[in-house]
């Protein structure tokens, strides 16, 4: 008895159905994956921002001594005093001169955001001062050479009294919101829900 041979493989039509739904599901994901991206670059920005105001505050409590946070564009944070600038692409810290003739003292320094990133920070904060216990204080000499959108030092006020920076990107569907209080705690929240019980994630 004489069996038949089959050719194995893949036909024209075949070939063509699953390029049709490869096709589809590829441009399905897509949108997805490019709003994923843009909202991980707003959680990036935050993480880092949050972690130099935290540290700004930690190391006037551990030095017992006023640290200046400034955000800037300046390419050589490390070079003190900088310009400062309100929604700057990064950040730096340093020690203020407690006495005459001493120098400010450059703590470290991280980045915020790069021109290719779409990253923007709505604040009017450029620089904030913590006094050796780790509150805001108010300082117009925070040895900086010039400010841009921004105040010198200033505690916040309103109800609760907080400084807030919110970082966005365009096409991103999940803002965030640093909360900086008074006494130095920070906060990390979305401004687009209420915090109650059930969202402590939401912004006050």
């Amino acid at each position: 008895m004489q069996r038949s041979r089959r050719a194995f493989g893949f036909t024209m039509i075949e070939m063509a159905v699953t390029m049709t739904i490869f096709a589809i599901l590829v441009a399905l994901g897509v949108p997805a994956m490019t709003t994923w991206i843009r909202n991980n670059k707003v959680r990036t920005v935050s993480d880092s921002l949050q972690t130099g105001l935290r540290l700004a505050q930690a190391e006037s409590l551990r030095r017992s001594r006023q640290v200046v946070f400034a955000l800037t564009n300046s390419t050589t944070p490390t070079v003190i005093p900088l310009p400062a600038v309100a929604g700057g692409t990064s950040w730096a810290i340093w020690t203020l001169p407690s006495m005459a003739g001493e120098t400010p003292q450059f703590i470290e320094s991280g980045v915020l955001s790069n021109a290719s990133s779409q990253v923007t920070m709505n604040t009017t904060v450029s620089t904030v001062c913590f006094n050796s216990v780790g509150r805001l204080v108010n300082n117009a000499s925070a040895n900086v050479t010039a400010i841009t959108g921004g105040d010198s030092c200033q505690q916040p006020t309103g109800t609760p009294p907080v400084q807030t920076f919110r970082i966005s990107v365009p096409g991103a569907d999940r803002p965030l919101q640093i909360n900086l209080s008074l006494g130095g705690q920070v906060h990390m929240c979305d401004p687009g829900v209420p915090i109650s019980a059930a969202h402590p994630e939401g912004c006050p």
